[in-house]
């Protein structure tokens, strides 16, 4: 794999005609192991003269924020440095020239922003449901299962088993374990073909790491924030609302909040993430679990705007449906409210109508009477729906997943509790993974302490 990584760094430096195999904007792991491993077997299968490189569809200073892709491709000896990333290649100069074909994996829909690229799209491999209306008219292979980078297994099974080496074998197997939560049939996200392939590779690599050893591993990686600033913690797991101009973000920090608020420079900090992204509101929910393997769910409000800041913190605070049972935790600045949560099943999802609710009622208290919305000290963006972040990651759409399944859900993961594939495969996220975590160590904690008496 790194001769071939090398070689697709040095197909860039040539002026010549490119196949790259795309991944989506979330880029998490299944998404760069699809488009590794995919173009790395079209590379082996192909006339020498057609190129195909690999394409991580993120900036290269965002792959931090995606623990377990970081600590899987140093466990498998693949450097980071031979990767190529959206920043680095001119997709659309490429078009322009007619040098340009499209191979998407993991998604089979292009944002606005590369709409031109469209006709350049010769192949789709992707295991979510279609949107037709979305689909580039090409050959579009797509099969609900647990995992894309089965998909790109099953091909490379069927056409060229002689190409595996236990390096790409081991990035395909670790990734279809996490995606389907270690094959657990009870969780019910491993489709059969993802079991099957998975045994397959064992099979051909009996040396493969143990199931639970490289599940175990890697869920630890996507959660560690250990090595991240402040600035990338908050954009590791963000959602965005506005409401009449009034841009809030709501980021997912995965540590205590009395952690998060010690550390150094904090309100510089959130000040420059407010700029940098144009938001006149931040909205921090920390999670992290206790000793006993319960979650614990704190929030830190920084907005600069006192009169924003305190209908926020109003409409919070008075919540009976639901109820956050919030109690004010000790002041570090005037213009960031801390609480701790007692009630700790209301998870991200839940707490968004709040704080749309809370942008509402601000926005309606400053009407004029001419009906217009005064908007001078906030932000003139105007969304009015719920965007991912950079950091949404794991799995990743983190920019086209949503938090949780839209309801009514399917069990294809450990989130729901209706019949299998009936809506087709969900959307996950750290944060909804840590909420069913939450609830299945609760359940065997109920279990074992019935069974005692």
């Amino acid at each position: 794999m790194e001769d071939y990584l090398q070689g697709c760094r040095a197909a860039l430096q040539e002026s010549r005609p490119l196949h790259v195999v795309l991944g989506n904007e979330a880029c998490d792991l299944d998404s760069m192991v699809s488009a590794l491993t995919l173009a790395f077997y079209l590379a082996k299968t192909t006339e020498a003269e057609e190129v195909f490189v690999p394409v991580l569809n993120i900036k290269r200073s965002e792959l931090p924020l995606r623990g377990d892709s970081v600590f899987f491709l140093q466990k498998i000896h693949i450097p980071e440095s031979l990767l190529i990333f959206r920043d680095e290649i001119d997709l659309h100069a490429l078009h322009q020239a007619g040098q340009l074909t499209l191979i998407l994996v993991d998604h089979h829909a292009l944002p606005r922003s590369d709409a031109a690229l469209e006709e350049a799209v010769a192949e789709v491999i992707d295991h979510r449901p279609i949107e037709q209306k979305c689909c580039p008219p090409c050959h579009v292979s797509v099969e609900l299962v647990g995992s894309c980078a089965t998909l790109v297994t099953e091909r490379i099974l069927q056409g060229a088993p002689e190409i595996l080496d236990r390096q790409t074998a081991a990035l395909l197997h670790g990734t279809i374990i996490l995606d389907c939560v270690n094959m657990d049939l009870k969780i019910g996200k491993a489709t059969l073909k993802d079991k099957n392939c998975v045994e397959k590779l064992e099979a051909l690599f009996p040396d493969l790491p143990e199931r639970s050893d490289i599940f175990d591993s890697l869920q630890k990686a996507k959660f560690d924030v250990s090595g991240l600033t402040t600035e990338q913690m908050l954009r590791k797991d963000q959602k965005t609302i506005s409401r009449q101009g009034i841009k809030m973000v709501i980021s997912a920090i995965y540590m205590d909040l009395e952690a998060f608020l010690q550390r150094s420079g904090l309100i510089a900090d959130l000040r420059a993430f407010c700029q940098a992204h144009s938001c006149d509101v931040l909205v921090a929910m920390t999670i992290f679990f206790n000793t006993h393997n319960e979650p614990v769910r704190h929030l830190a409000i920084f907005c600069p705007h006192a009169a924003l800041r305190m209908t926020i913190c109003g409409v919070l605070e008075r919540s009976s449906s639901p109820s956050l049972n919030l109690t004010p935790a000790p002041s570090i600045h005037p213009n960031l409210q801390a609480y701790l949560q007692g009630n700790t099943q209301i998870f991200r999802k839940k707490l968004l109508p709040l704080l749309q609710e809370a942008l509402s009622a601000y926005s309606d208290s400053k009407a004029t009477p001419s009906g217009q919305h005064e908007t001078a000290g906030v932000s003139g963006e105007q969304v009015d729906k719920e965007l991912d972040g950079a950091g949404a990651l794991l799995f990743p759409r983190l920019s086209q997943d949503e938090e949780e399944p839209s309801l009514p859900p399917t069990p294809m993961n450990s989130l729901v509790d209706e019949c299998p594939l009936d809506q087709g495969l969900p959307k996950l996220s750290a944060e909804a993974i840590f909420e069913k975590c939450s609830q299945i160590s609760l359940s065997q904690s109920t279990t074992s302490s019935v069974s005692k008496k």
